[in-house]
């Protein structure tokens, strides 16, 4: 998939599949939403601190972002995360130092943005959530410019919140063969968020 400005349109099977490290794992089942947890941003520290000590010298940015980084809304208990380094296709700067904590390499999508996924299971210490997901992408990425300025315009537009909430619960409701499904059906509305986020209208 070639690199664009833009968010990209829904994935196929075939492209999941072939972004994915091993076997793509399949949902065939519903997503289940918790109601928004205080103790997400209190995961999300704990991890980040752990990260920043372990890359030591690598210039990064480490920042929560998805559903569990704004306060009020529904989410699946995963702590999403972005984390920013120089040359996020340069796996050997930062993949070794991350699996030493115990992430694992998930997602490889060389011709999006040299995006890369990797994933950690939380333990009990860590109440609230299941698990975490790492987004590694380049600083100066457009696309982490439109996560972060997605997860500001949902803190502190109350409306645009409740919007994309009711759409979450509402496509929760339906059955999909991936999570990337569940992701992708809220494609349009998340486009009009940050089309609104950007100064464009309502």
């Amino acid at each position: 998939m070639p690199e664009q400005d833009t968010p990209r349109a829904p994935m196929t099977a075939e492209e999941i599949e072939a972004a994915t490290v091993g076997a793509a794992p399949k949902l065939n089942g519903r997503i289940t939403l918790r109601e928004y947890d205080p103790r997400w941003p209190e995961a999300f520290a704990r991890q980040a601190a752990r990260m920043r000590a372990a890359l030591g010298g690598l210039a990064h940015g480490v920042e929560h972002v998805g559903s569990t980084s704004v306060p009020g809304l529904p989410a699946k208990p995963i702590i999403d995360m972005l984390l920013t380094v120089p040359d996020s296709g340069a796996e050997p700067d930062y993949l070794p130092a991350l699996e030493g904590l115990g992430f694992t390499l998930a997602i490889r999508e060389p011709e999006w943005y040299e995006h890369r996924v990797l994933r950690k299971r939380l333990t009990a210490a860590d109440d609230g959530a299941d698990s975490v997901n790492l987004h590694v992408l380049s600083a100066g990425c457009p696309e982490a410019d439109r996560m972060l300025l997605f997860r500001d315009h949902l803190r502190a537009h109350e409306d645009d919140r409740a919007l994309y909430a009711a759409t979450k619960r509402a496509l929760s409701e339906r059955t999909w063969e991936y999570v990337q499904n569940y992701a992708d059906a809220k494609s349009d509305v998340v486009a009009a968020i940050l089309q609104r986020a950007a100064g464009g209208g309502r």
